[in-house]
């Protein structure tokens, strides 16, 4: 894409088009924000830079702002509660309960969807987060000892009581999901989907797509790999970043996955894009091919990344250069997590 097409007359770039988020969902921008690298799990974070982020999102039609109460304990909530105040009325607010940390190993994740849980996980969100309710509330990660027509009934809870407007999902099978949307209406479905993870293709987005769920992928850019800004976590990235912690993104498998982007340079040559707008160009255009919403949400701490990922809106990929990407994902080496148990693939 060259610069005239990502911008208007005056220079400024164009807001994004909107969506509505599932069958009586909310209406958001067709990309949304996700926010965890702000305050977690990415390394440092100039805070300044990332609020101005948050704004420009925001003039760029970003609507759908998304975190959880496990990124940093909490504190993500909280660092975004002043932009949430100043701006209440113009964003769609999502955040998550049910996944941990354990406090004796980080590398592990608790899952708990306890009812008593649930009750204790909003209230603290609301506080930290400084609103009255949330737009969008997710259960995080699926307790597979706890039914899920049992914590969906938990969630339905929250909705009767104003404290939630609309329900989501993360991580769950097709299965799941539709035991779920028997009992209370679910806007959206979050979960990794990218040119690197098409696992959800098989039984998750038809299921949405057949229930009217949108889908809201997280990682569209493989946690910054698909734009080439790192080859070798173990090798270039802080001591403390999550992804040193993936089995794709380091060692030999970081090789070998490293040589798997050449067909998108290919295509971002074509179109005088980065490598990252044609892993978003991609994700959107699942939206035709599967027949339902599809609102990515990739994360960034600067105003140039999200002007730059906005723009992605604004590209379609031609047959040729689907079919030149399409095989990408078989050939991955590595699984997105150490543990795919948390995952719906892991389940199926």
């Amino acid at each position: 894409m060259s610069s005239t097409e990502q911008t208007q007359h005056t220079g400024e770039p164009q807001r994004i088009s909107t969506v509505e988020l599932g069958n009586n969902g909310p209406l958001v921008g067709v990309q949304g924000l996700g926010c965890m690298g702000m305050s977690w799990a990415y390394g440092p974070t100039d805070a300044d830079e990332a609020r101005a982020t948050l704004e420009r999102g925001l003039e760029l039609g970003v609507t759908l702002y998304d975190t959880a109460d496990a990124y940093a304990a909490g504190e993500n909530e909280k660092f975004l509660a002043p932009f949430l105040k100043a701006h209440r009325d113009e964003v769609v607010l999502a955040t998550k309960f049910a996944l941990g940390v354990d406090p004796s190993d980080p590398t592990k994740r608790i899952i708990n969807n306890d009812p008593a849980y649930i009750r204790a996980c909003i209230d603290a969100s609301l506080q930290r987060l400084g609103v009255d309710t949330i737009d969008l509330y997710y259960m995080h990660r699926r307790d597979v000892n706890v039914p899920i027509e049992e914590t969906v009934g938990v969630m339905a809870e929250l909705v009767a009581a104003g404290k939630v407007k609309h329900l989501g999902l993360s991580e769950v099978t097709g299965g799941e999901l539709r035991a779920a949307q028997a009992v209370h209406p679910i806007a959206a479905l979050q979960s990794e989907w990218s040119l690197f993870s098409r696992d959800i293709e098989k039984e998750v987005v038809p299921t949405a797509a057949e229930l009217g769920v949108a889908l809201v992928p997280y990682s569209p850019l493989g946690r910054g790999f698909l734009t080439g800004s790192f080859v070798s976590a173990d090798k270039e990235l802080d001591p403390d970043d999550f992804r040193r912690q993936q089995p794709r993104f380091t060692g030999d498998n970081a090789a070998a996955n490293a040589a798997l982007l050449e067909p998108v340079r290919q295509v971002a040559a074509a179109h005088g894009a980065s490598l990252g707008q044609i892993a978003l160009a991609w994700v959107q255009q699942q939206s035709q091919a599967f027949g339902l919403p599809v609102v990515p949400i990739p994360g960034t701490r600067k105003r140039s990344r999200i002007e730059e990922n906005a723009a992605a809106t604004r590209i379609t990929l031609t047959d040729d250069e689907l079919a030149l990407v399409a095989p990408i994902a078989s050939q991955v080496a590595g699984n997105r997590y150490a543990d795919m148990t948390f995952t719906s693939a892991g389940r199926e």
